[in-house]
């Protein structure tokens, strides 16, 4: 039985760090500079992509048209704003060293 739980507890751990290394890819950190210009970059992308998938699917009198339009805008946006692409992370954060220095004992 207690072979059993270290095998079970080791197997729990490497999927546990199989998770947080892909977690860690996964999460991606941009700077707030970054995080601006995505902000900036999807509203604008959204606005203009459902504007024009109305007009053209008013034009040809086709909803279907329309929603695929921006549907389809919608996950070439998500393809450029949402992996941590090096251009969104231009400015880095410096953070202050700790203050009141050494504190082991």
């Amino acid at each position: 039985m207690a072979r059993e739980n270290q095998n079970f507890f080791r197997s729990f751990t490497h999927r546990n760090t199989m998770s947080s290394a892909i977690q860690d890819y996964l999460e991606g950190k941009i700077d707030f500079v970054g995080q601006q210009r995505v902000d900036e970059v999807a509203r604008i992308w959204l606005f203009s992509f459902t504007a024009l998938s109305f007009v053209i699917g008013f034009a040809l009198q086709s909803l279907k048209f329309s929603f695929m339009l921006l549907g389809a805008s919608t996950v070439v946006l998500c393809v450029i704003v949402l992996p941590a692409w090096p251009m969104f992370n231009r400015h880095p954060v410096k953070w202050l060293p700790v203050a009141g220095g050494d504190t082991k004992q």
